[in-house]
């Protein structure tokens, strides 16, 4: 990792990356993989496009690293309709939209992944605006 890459060293000694490369919303899932009426909330995609990924425990998944996770979500928990795009980096929680049902602003569940099927679920938020409060308020919590 170059020192241009380096944001700096935050109180967990974990480092932050900027990633310059990302310039459209390209790095998330295409249409074919998603419900047809489903479309990514546009805060979700000003964080993408403005570089924003990366802030305290929470990172927006991109590219290989979101279709990783969506395979191993679908393979662990068939029963469930989820589009992840979130992970916390000091655990297994992954943050996703629940899309079973349609719905204009699709409910964000916290899979706990790798758990036993029944016992992933950890909490839940109205959508994505409510869990990206509480995402910030996470990153205050880690000094960010």
């Amino acid at each position: 990792m170059s020192k241009s890459n380096l944001e700096a060293r935050d109180q967990k000694g974990l480092f932050r990356q900027t990633y310059p490369y990302i310039e459209t919303t390209e790095e998330l899932l295409s249409s074919d993989q998603l419900p047809s009426w489903f479309k990514y909330p546009e805060p979700l995609l000003n964080l993408v496009r403005h570089k924003n990924i990366d802030f305290g425990p929470w990172q927006i998944l991109l590219s290989k690293w979101l279709e990783v996770r969506l395979t191993g979500l679908r393979q662990r928990y068939p029963e469930r309709n989820l589009i992840p795009f979130a992970r916390r980096m000091d655990c297994d929680d992954v943050a996703c939209f629940d899309v079973q049902k349609q719905a204009e602003k699709p409910s964000v569940v916290i899979i706990h992944d790798f758990a036993s099927s029944g016992w992933e679920m950890r909490s839940e938020f109205e959508d994505f605006e409510q869990w990206l409060d509480t995402a910030k308020a996470d990153a205050k919590e880690w000094g960010l």
